[in-house]
């Protein structure tokens, strides 16, 4: 049955490709295409958002009313271990992280995500946070939307251009149907996943976008996802406050940083996947069960702090017999955004699924409560509390995720606080300078940017990074040995279009390299054929490359050695050269389609 049916599927697709060639052109089929990604991506949005609240109506609400709040300390390891049991026997492919994995599959992957990845977060986060995995949703909805836009393209034979741009289009369009902010959506995708923006480039991410934004209407309602009390009135006397919570979001945004990648590489260290639940689901259980705000992706808190009832954040934790006391409450709010780093990578490291969106939110409200009713408190100022908390949101996103102009335009869509834009101009700026100053990446990109995976802004940077080291290895050397004869030396001389040499011992290890120039005046000389020998003749090289040198790296060394071949090894064994020529003409042939537009 299934292959009758898929016959008939790619018979139907052949006939509607030839149909779409000969009747729509390539530029108004991307245009109706991106509509189509906007959709598709507001029902993936719908879903995953309605897997959540189905997992937690059906599991959770009803084990906990039945066991109680100590339940919360066995719930996030019950929905780690769902979530590994999917990947492994439902799944069978790792899920990644939604956000680098599309930063990944831009830059080295030619776009292609696999088809997989459509659903694979879907499921997985669902349970991640349903259960209470410290984490959001918006990291796994851009992963699955992303891999519709390149599963979508792929399968419409578009070409590497479009289908990046189709990338675009579904990332954008997830957090416009998450969040119901088309702008933020568009900067988002221009400042964090895309690069080479064109004119026309920047219409299908418009369409899907509002596309998006409107279906989501349709689905979830109007209304706002935070409806704050906002004080229009911007005093020139707070200015100095927005700079202060602008320097404690930058270093807010270096802490969690550095706890990500101090629990990340804690768990890497651990091999055995029992082990990393075992540890991970009970360190969060323990700190879901001290800190109940912790729990899942955090709105409900924030929700208590936006009807100014901060009381009500201790409900249910050991210090509930504290909720008339303010500075209790401040200091255990301060707990909460310091454990909250731990909780969200914890999370991860375990073996769940989700993405650092609403954690960042959550952190940068409660960041901004706290800040500014504590000022209130001392009677050092009259601040708006609702002003700084949903600033103070923008302060840690431009921070953490280091991308300052999707936290202006976001933090103004979601909230309607358009008024609030020089505040969030200012805490934004210093927020992510003084992030700079510590971390030169974000915890998005860091990975990538090590492994030179990550494409920049710099167009330079960007071209390097599209390249790959092991399509550039030339292999048509002729290798000789340490203990060869000059006689042996020049029968490979005779045999080679080449005029350099590699030397390699018995165990393939590279040792040096013998070139033409070295041997011109004796390789004529029969006399010496047997009584010379090859390491007398030979030079060690000026530099060597390793198979896994970033291109940057790659074009350093030339640069710093001066030469125009260099070998490249593995843990010492040879594997073959390259050319600086051949790498310029790579570089300017990427250069150009990095530049090409959409036909």
């Amino acid at each position: 049955m299934a292959i009758p049916l898929a016959k008939k599927w790619s018979k139907g697709l052949r006939a509607f490709l030839v149909w779409r060639t000969n009747h729509i052109k390539n530029k108004p089929f991307v245009l109706i295409l991106s509509v189509v990604i906007g959709f598709l991506c507001a029902v993936a949005a719908y879903c995953l958002k309605q897997g959540v609240h189905l997992v937690e109506s059906f599991f959770v609400d009803t084990l906990v009313k039945q066991q109680g709040q100590t339940l919360f300390f066995l719930l996030p390891i019950i929905g780690i271990i769902i979530t590994t049991l999917l990947i492994k026997y439902v799944i069978r492919e790792d899920t990644g992280h939604g956000i680098p994995n599309t930063l990944y599959a831009l830059s080295k992957g030619n776009g292609l995500i696999s088809l997989k990845r459509t659903f694979s977060s879907v499921i997985t986060a669902a349970f991640t946070v349903g259960f209470g995995g410290s984490c959001g949703l918006e990291g796994p909805a851009v992963g699955t939307t992303s891999a519709i836009g390149s599963n979508m393209s792929k399968s419409l034979r578009l070409n590497v251009k479009t289908r990046k741009l189709m990338i675009g289009c579904g990332a954008a369009a997830a957090l416009s149907a998450i969040f119901k902010a088309p702008v933020a959506a568009i900067v988002f995708a221009m400042e964090v996943i895309l690069l080479d923006i064109t004119t026309f480039s920047l219409i299908p991410l418009l369409l899907s976008s509002v596309t998006a934004a409107l279906f989501s209407r349709l689905f979830f309602g109007d209304a706002l996802l935070f409806e704050f009390d906002i004080d229009y009135e911007i005093k020139m006397l707070d200015i100095p406050y927005y700079l202060l919570l602008g320097l404690l979001g930058g270093f807010v945004g270096v802490y969690f940083t550095r706890v990500y990648f101090l629990v990340s590489t804690f768990f890497g260290k651990i091999k055995r996947k029992p082990i990393k639940i075992a540890i991970g689901g009970l360190s969060l259980g323990a700190l879901l069960y001290l800190f109940p705000p912790l729990y899942g992706e955090g709105y409900g808190t924030l929700h208590h702090l936006i009807e100014n009832v901060p009381s009500e954040v201790l409900e249910n934790s050991q210090f509930s017999g504290f909720k008339d006391n303010i500075w209790v409450i401040l200091g255990f709010l301060a707990l909460v955004i310091v454990f909250k780093a731990f909780a969200t990578t914890i999370t991860f490291g375990a073996g769940g699924v989700g993405g650092i969106f609403a954690p960042t939110l959550f952190m940068g409200s409660i960041m901004g409560f706290v800040f500014s009713r504590g000022i209130n408190e001392l009677q050092l100022g009259s601040l708006s509390v609702g002003n700084f908390s949903l600033v103070g949101m923008a302060a840690l996103m431009a921070g953490i995720l280091q991308a300052p102009l999707t936290a202006i335009f976001l933090i103004a869509e979601i909230t309607g606080g358009y008024d609030l834009f020089i505040p969030l101009m200012i805490t934004t700026s210093i927020s992510f300078i003084t992030v700079k100053y510590f971390t030169q990446h974000s915890v998005y990109t860091m990975q990538l940017a090590k492994k030179g995976h990550l494409i920049t802004h710099d167009k330079d940077q960007a071209v390097l990074t599209l390249m790959d080291l092991k399509n550039e290895i030339e292999t048509n050397f002729k290798v000789v040995g340490p203990y060869d004869t000059l006689g042996d030396l020049v029968k490979q001389v005779t045999n080679s279009k080449r005029n350099l040499f590699p030397v390699v011992d018995e165990n393939k290890l590279f040792i040096g390299v013998v070139t033409l120039d070295d041997i011109r005046e004796i390789m004529f000389d029969q006399y010496m054929y047997e009584r010379t020998m090859v390491h007398e003749l030979m030079s060690m090289a000026p530099e060597h490359i390793e198979i896994s040198d970033s291109m940057k790296k790659v074009m350093e060394k030339f640069e710093g050695s001066g030469a125009w071949n260099l070998p490249v090894i593995d843990q010492g064994k040879y594997i073959g050269f390259v050319s600086k020529s051949r790498l310029y003409s790579e570089y300017r042939k990427k250069l150009k389609d990095f530049y090409q537009g959409i036909d």
